[in-house]
């Protein structure tokens, strides 16, 4: 059920984006953009991660530079049956996380150095077995294809607001109008959806939904007050995070941080999380973050 809302909604995506070029330039403006939403997908299924990888200034690290953040990853890996995923940190004080890659084969989980230096250990590993869920899921590949169609839609929009056919009338300017924001509710409802199964996802890989739900809670309330260079100078970055920064919550591709942090409650069954034997991974932690994220030693 979700491969097939997903499949209908990336369908009225690609719709959207043939009627603008529709209102631009006739049948044969909907026929070109047709060929161009083919065009970017297919460039977006081979070359996402680099892009966004790229995006971000982000380091890639291993077991020799990094070896607690890498062996973190690796066993969250391993409990979720997933291929190692290449691990990269991102040299930025917002705390936050994102994945990327066209598969599993082919994934990539980055945190922040702020993400690293501010939550304990159990809270940093909640967070990136939401992102292994992203992956495990085949989010990511899906996520970025509706970014670049959805932002595809708003730059024809805004360039049809000058250069519309002349035969396409009101029809053609409600065309230019709507599709922005019919393109940002369709995004929403396929990204929404798939935060809350990457959620679920990350409970059964760590088995401490509860440490997600804290650190969900402490990455919102510091999103709105640390700086993010990468979302101010592109906003559409800001939906590749755990908690997007710096977007209005009735415009966010993500559910209310609230509504995510109850479900994870529910799903612990009011407990708490199983805690036992974390004694030297959390010294581990605190030892990472008596240093920069990105030194090697």
């Amino acid at each position: 059920m979700n491969f097939m809302k997903t499949t209908m909604l990336l369908a009225a995506l690609t719709a959207l984006f043939m009627v603008m070029g529709y209102s631009l330039g006739g049948s044969g403006g909907a026929i070109l953009a047709l060929i161009v939403a083919a065009g970017m997908n297919l460039f977006t299924y081979w070359n996402a991660d680099k892009i966004v990888l790229k995006m971000h200034n982000a380091v890639e690290v291993d077991a020799g530079s990094h070896p607690e953040f890498y062996s973190m990853v690796q066993n969250l890996a391993r409990r979720a049956q997933l291929p190692m995923p290449k691990v990269y940190i991102v040299d930025q004080a917002q705390p936050n996380a994102f994945a990327t890659g066209r598969n599993p084969e082919n994934s990539a989980v980055a945190a922040t150095t702020g993400l690293l230096n501010m939550l304990s250990f159990e809270e940093i590993e909640g967070v990136m077995a939401h992102e292994l869920g992203h992956v495990k899921n085949r989010d990511t590949l899906v996520m970025t294809m509706v970014a670049t169609i959805a932002g595809a839609v708003s730059m024809l929009a805004n360039f049809g607001m000058f250069f519309r056919g002349r035969n396409a009338g009101i029809a053609g300017l409600m065309a230019v109008l709507i599709a922005p924001f019919a393109a940002m509710i369709v995004q929403m409802a396929i990204s929404r959806t798939r935060e809350f199964g990457a959620d679920k996802s990350a409970a059964e890989i760590s088995g401490k939904p509860l440490a997600l739900a804290s650190a969900l809670a402490k990455i919102s309330g510091m999103a709105e007050r640390t700086p993010n260079p990468v979302a101010e100078r592109n906003p559409a970055a800001a939906q590749l995070y755990i908690v997007p920064a710096g977007v209005r919550q009735m415009f966010s591709t993500h559910p209310a941080t609230e509504d995510r942090i109850a479900a994870l409650r529910e799903m612990s069954g009011g407990g708490s999380d199983h805690m036992s034997g974390r004694s030297n991974e959390v010294g581990d932690m605190s030892r990472l973050k008596k240093r920069s994220a990105l030194d090697p030693r």
